[in-house]
């Protein structure tokens, strides 16, 4: 069996950018004027009294300082606090197709080969723009890569689930290179009027290209790969198609405003209960079945959800306080990007590591779900 190797990462960044700051001033001039006209249901105790948010409680929370966005001026207009991302026609290259498209061009360029050589390329987000065609088909398309297409979603974990399928595919020798991109638009499945998630998301795109050891070229060679589900309802998005045919009689279409469900909706201390030490007794777990110790490992890429949970995963995985070298945090700027945020983390901060050095990618998120990859740069 050909072993894989991580060949080459991309990063699209969009050009907007908000500050914490910024989005409290938008949320709070909302819960101001919901008080407002509330009032009457509020003094009857029939409706909650929205509290302010702050940029001390945002950071203190999650470790966010800004994150990027598709469209600033929708989302910090306190009458919509939605993205305005306008449709575009059937034949025009789609938003995240375009963003995907751009991260993947990066890959492509470092990698310093022919898109000829590409067999396959997965789409791995948390969100789909729709049903079908599927996004990794056009984006395929757009690419002018032949071989084969298709889309998978384990939300946050979905970039290392993706990895490892596409060195199965190597593995079996059923393609040479895999392109895996994983574009992301979580600012429009963000309810940025309920004050405990607001400042998670931020928009992105990466790309990873995933080869064959026997032509690869330096790179990073994949040691193992590892992944794991749990149900859980604690991070939870109800909007889908059928949200339609569930409607009452005399309704036609559905309506998402006010339905916080069909929303990106979570129990954020249930969800750091279980996951911290879920994820941590995985990666050592994993650690110890490849023959590595973790306690030297050079690099922690780990999913940017929250500081404190990566901090704390951190601590258990090398048996004490990891510098800020090791345990890379970039969502101080990007905010949470789901599936993107473990290959930000790795695309942006390989520095210092040498041939031989080990390291690892880890996400982790709604499912719940979890992916380990090892890697040890060659």
């Amino acid at each position: 069996m050909t072993k894989a190797v991580i060949a080459a990462t991309g990063l699209f960044t969009p050009e907007q950018s908000i500050s914490n700051a910024e989005l409290v001033a938008a949320y709070n001039a909302y819960a101001q004027q919901f008080n407002i006209d509330h009032a009457a249901e509020i003094l009857e105790g029939d409706v909650a009294e929205l509290t302010p948010s702050s940029v001390e409680f945002i950071e203190k929370a999650s470790g966010i300082r800004s994150r990027f966005v598709v469209d600033k001026a929708g989302i910090l207009d306190p009458a919509r606090m939605t993205p305005h991302i306008p449709e575009r026609g059937n034949d025009d290259l789609s938003l995240m197709a375009e963003m995907a498209v751009a991260a993947a061009r990066q890959a492509i360029a470092a990698w310093g080969k022919p898109v000829s050589e590409i067999g396959a390329v997965l789409c791995a987000a948390s969100n789909m723009p729709r049903p079908y065609p599927a996004l990794s088909i056009e984006v395929q398309q757009a690419l002018g890569i032949d071989g084969f297409a298709f889309d998978m979603n384990v939300a946050c974990s979905s970039a290392t689930f993706g990895i490892k399928t596409a060195a199965d595919f190597i593995a079996s020798g059923s393609v040479k290179a895999v392109l895996m991109v994983n574009p992301e638009i979580c600012s429009a499945h963000l309810n940025f009027r309920d004050r405990d998630s607001h400042f998670i998301f931020g928009d992105v795109a990466t790309a990873v290209i995933v080869e064959a050891e026997d032509q690869a070229v330096g790179g990073w060679e994949i040691l193992g790969t590892r992944l794991k589900t749990v149900m859980s309802n604690n991070i939870r998005n109800n909007f889908g198609f059928l949200n339609r045919a569930a409607l009452p009689t005399g309704k036609a279409e559905p309506v998402v405003d006010g339905a916080t469900d069909k929303l990106f909706v979570q129990q954020g201390r249930k969800v750091f209960k279980d996951v911290v030490p879920m994820v941590s007794e995985m990666i050592i777990d994993h650690a110890a079945d490849l023959g590595v110790d973790p306690a030297p490992l050079k690099r922690l890429w780990l999913h940017q959800a929250n500081i404190n949970m990566n901090q704390f995963i951190g601590r258990k995985v090398l048996g004490r306080e990891p510098t800020p070298e090791e345990n890379v945090i970039i969502l101080d700027d990007y905010a949470n990007t789901s599936s993107a945020g473990s290959i930000i983390a790795f695309h942006l901060h390989q520095d210092g590591m040498e041939p031989g050095d080990t390291g690892l990618i880890c996400s982790f998120g709604a499912g719940y779900s979890a992916g380990t990859v090892f890697v040890r740069k060659r």
